[in-house]
């Protein structure tokens, strides 16, 4: 496979749509908040022009109050890939979350463990009684502090299926027997400097502000959504939403969304790390002379791999 992954605000869509300039590309989306439809600017989804000049797939897969997991992405990726390769066109992976894209790149063969209801009755009560604390220990004290690293802690529907899985199949299963690393891949990682970060991030969400992402949320509320649907957890339109119901101030929303976002980031730096050999690093600020030669890169990708 190849993918063009890192952090938020890296540039990877873009650099998709400059590489489709010189190569006959589609995207498969791997980022988990671009599959629900009408969220747009708070999710950076691909602009309607960017999406005209490019297929995207597994984007705007399902109304926000319904519920997307990896399996779901998982079958809708494959089923775009095999399109895309009738098309005659290359697929590529783009996205930053790192749970969507080494599952499709290590072609993890994830148990399909059916919900168990009592089980998750039981833990949303304890996490009403006792906050997020408890099943984030719970989940720490299931899988070890340093491997809990590699998890979204804030993520409590995620952190629910995952000990749901596990009670069912076991913690080693689990973490290890269904995850290979896959070698066989051409990964392009963009990043961006950390003495720029803060600068350049908050430039990016005031942009997204401006650009009408409070009256996307006040569109999504009009239309029935709200904080028990999961998608309006999402970074940002959980913070507007309490903005918009006048639960916080708008300085404050801005704030929250800020350390929110730097959070992620930190997170995805830590699904894709800087030693991980497979992955080739960039600058974010990606020069004409990179996109060829990645152009040049996956050709002979291409060449290779078709002669196994």
């Amino acid at each position: 496979m190849i993918a063009i992954i890192g952090p938020t605000g890296s540039g990877k869509t873009e650099t998709s749509v400059k590489i489709s300039d010189y190569l006959p590309i589609s995207v498969i989306n791997a980022d988990s908040r671009q599959v629900y439809k009408y969220m747009n600017i708070g999710t950076a989804k691909p602009t309607i022009d960017q999406q005209n000049k490019l297929d995207h797939y597994v984007l705007d897969k399902v109304n926000p109050d319904i519920s997307y997991n990896l399996n779901n992405f998982i079958k809708d990726s494959n089923y775009a890939i095999n399109k895309i390769k009738s098309q005659k066109k290359t697929p590529i992976i783009v996205g930053g979350t790192g749970l969507y894209v080494w599952a499709l790149i290590d072609k993890w063969a994830l148990p399909d463990v059916p919900p168990d209801k009592d089980f998750r009755k039981n833990i949303e009560f304890e996490i009403h009684t006792n906050g997020i604390k408890y099943i984030q220990s719970l989940f720490v004290k299931e899988v070890g502090e340093s491997v809990s690293t590699k998890f979204d802690l804030n993520n409590i529907r995620r952190l629910i299926r995952y000990l749901e899985i596990i009670k069912s199949i076991g913690k080693e299963k689990f973490l290890y027997s269904s995850k290979p690393k896959c070698n066989n891949n051409l990964i392009f990682g963009l990043d961006y400097s950390k003495d720029n970060q803060e600068e350049h991030i908050t430039n990016r969400i005031e942009k997204m502000i401006g650009n009408g992402w409070i009256t996307e949320v006040e569109m999504l509320i009009k239309k029935g959504y709200n904080l028990s649907h999961h998608s309006m957890s999402g970074i940002g339109y959980k913070e507007i939403y309490l903005y918009l119901c006048n639960e916080i101030g708008y300085n404050e929303m801005k704030e929250n969304t800020l350390k929110r976002t730097f959070s992620l980031i930190k997170k995805q730096r830590t699904w894709f790390k800087k030693t991980d050999s497979r992955i080739k690093w960039l600058d974010s600020d990606i020069k004409s002379r990179d996109i060829n030669e990645i152009s040049k890169s996956i050709l002979q990708y291409n060449k290779n791999t078709a002669q196994l």
